[in-house]
């Protein structure tokens, strides 16, 4: 029987958000396909995972000095897949999933279909739709490679429970011979970092046109205002002044975002940065600028002073989620 693996992800000792999508798209797969889903998932237990589709959950606990480094479970998945075949596997085009994937990509010796925001089987062959020229363009791409190796874009694929009975088992470790040559010592939390940007589904993001990083805290009003499910992003620009942290920047050279909803906040709208959040559900723009590039793409467009707009814009939010 056909088998789709699907990659999950851990943060903290639970499974984060963006593995219901990746099983999701797995469960998608397999109907089509007539075939099973098994998950494998690493510092997690998983079982929930059964909920979204996953007749199968591998859990893989690599143990010793090297568990916090990605080539452990890279081994494990690699060995599974040689003994015991898919069709396809899964990962999401998070930064985890951008570490993992090509290494296991590497073992097996087959091509890897990166960030695909559309997944299909047409003909019996699995076709991909994945953003290309910075997001100008989407291409169809059939794997020819097998097993063929992907991964989503988060918060493109939309979750859908689809009860399984999960049958619990281990993912074992791999062949003597792949530790790596390095060691985890650590792992440090960003400071202040209430969620990723890569990971909301409101995004927050501003310019240069807030003329300072002591302007931030309109934007901050406004993510609060929006609660929990915002994050803020930058520019380009606004990063390489200092006045952001790199983990949050959007754009080619940054993060890319598939958020919901999107404010660009004084953004002009450089090419580098509309291919971070093209994808996005609904960009709403506000720039003094009505020339502006970043309207090209905006659903909702303001013109006008930013200083001036969001705040009100934060008040009546605050107004609508209290009434």
């Amino acid at each position: 029987m056909t088998k789709i693996l699907a990659v999950a992800e851990s943060k903290h000792g639970a499974v984060a958000g963006v593995s219901r999508e990746t099983v999701t798209v797995a469960r998608t797969l397999a109907d089509s396909l007539g075939g099973t889903v098994e998950v494998a998932v690493s510092g997690a237990p998983g079982g929930e995972l059964a909920e979204w589709g996953a007749d199968r959950i591998l859990r893989f606990d690599p143990g010793g000095e090297d568990a916090g480094g990605p080539d452990p479970f890279a081994a494990a998945l690699s060995d599974h897949i040689r003994t015991h075949g898919c069709r396809a596997v899964v990962f999401a085009a998070t930064a985890t999933g951008r570490d993992l994937a090509p290494r296991v990509a590497a073992r097996l010796g087959v091509s890897l279909l990166t960030d695909c925001t559309g997944v299909e089987v047409a003909g019996g062959a699995l076709v991909t739709t994945r953003p290309v020229f910075a997001g100008k363009a989407l291409a169809r791409v059939r794997a020819l490679a097998s097993p063929a190796l992907l991964s989503i874009r988060p918060n493109v694929f939309p979750p859908r429970t689809a009860p399984r009975e999960g049958v619990r088992d281990e993912l074992h470790a791999g062949a003597a011979g792949n530790r790596p040559g390095y060691r985890v010592v650590g792992f440090e939390a960003s400071q202040g970092a209430s969620l990723d940007v890569s990971e909301a589904t409101i995004v927050v993001s501003g310019g240069r046109g807030m003329k300072g990083p002591e302007n931030w805290h309109i934007l901050a009003d406004l993510r609060d205002a929006i609660g929990e499910t915002a994050a803020l992003g930058a520019s380009r620009a606004v990063v390489d002044a200092g006045w952001r942290p790199h983990a949050e920047q959007v754009g080619q050279t940054g993060k890319t975002v598939t958020p919901k909803l999107y404010f660009a906040i004084a953004i002009s709208g450089a090419i580098q940065h509309l291919a971070g959040m093209r994808t996005s559900g609904v960009v709403v723009a506000v720039n003094r600028d009505a020339d502006a590039p970043i309207f090209g793409v905006a659903d909702y467009g303001i013109v006008g002073d930013a200083f001036e707009v969001v705040p009100k814009l934060a008040e009546a939010i605050r107004g609508l989620r209290q009434g």
